[in-house]
């Protein structure tokens, strides 16, 4: 049994490990980090050409299974993973971490877009720790405040007049978390819902700070994919399909 994991993401790496005992495994990944922690297994770098040229290499590479355990917000390659599933006739499950869920304490404003986060910033605070990755920082690029960017490859303008980048990558604990909020005087944090556990120490520095924190909410799986919450349920979901 061939499976492609369209990965990626830290539970695409561990299911890739998980499977390989089982099944020849296949990890493609975007190309968008430069330099990429790779999974066990066959890996590919780079894009299949749309949703046609991912069904094409599902057929010509004799896949049998597909999960699609991309980040919650690469929402293009989740669309075309469902389309080239169906045209290709091959089972496809989405793998999706849980969402984060605020607690008492928290002072989260929910939002539906990057565009609608920039727009809350608005009278909300000055110095904004922003933790959304690399891309569509243009959004923010005339908004009037500060902004810390942290994302693990340089960002590329445009970008906010009022910048500092901060190369790093997770995990992250939640006293650095703490460290960097106070040492940069951030007043607003926006993060796109994740989920990721390697991430979420900044919400509980944020909580304990009494900091806003401005969440892009995460776009939907695409409709009738079958969805899995954790690395053992998409694992047992190959297995049965043997």
């Amino acid at each position: 049994m061939h499976v492609l994991i369209l990965g990626g993401t830290a539970e695409a790496r561990v299911l890739a490990g998980l499977l390989r005992p089982h099944a020849r495994v296949t990890s493609s990944l975007a190309g968008r980090v430069a330099a990429p922690r790779l999974p066990e297994g066959e890996v590919r770098i780079g894009g299949f050409g749309g949703a046609d040229g991912l069904a094409r290499w599902i057929g010509e590479h004799g896949v049998d299974r597909v999960i699609d355990a991309t980040h919650p917000f690469a929402e293009r390659i989740s669309f075309h993973a469902a389309r080239a599933a169906a045209t290709a006739h091959v089972p496809l499950l989405a793998l999706r971490r849980p969402g984060w869920v605020p607690v008492d304490g928290d002072d989260w404003r929910d939002v539906g877009s990057l565009e609608e986060a920039a727009a809350a910033l608005d009278g909300l605070g000055e110095r904004v720790f922003l933790t959304t990755g690399r891309m569509g920082l243009a959004v923010f690029a005339a908004c009037p405040q500060w902004f810390l960017v942290r994302s693990v490859d340089a960002p590329e303008p445009p970008m906010p007049a009022r910048t500092e980048v901060l190369l790093d990558r997770g995990p992250f604990t939640l006293e650095g978390e703490r460290e960097l909020l106070a040492r940069h005087r951030i007043d607003v944090l926006v993060t796109k819902d994740s989920g990721a556990a390697a991430t979420a120490p900044k919400l509980a520095a944020a909580r304990e700070a009494g900091i806003p924190v401005v969440v892009v909410c995460r776009p939907p799986v695409p409709q009738d994919v079958e969805t899995a919450a954790s690395v053992e349920e998409a694992a047992a979901w190959v297995m049965r399909r043997r």
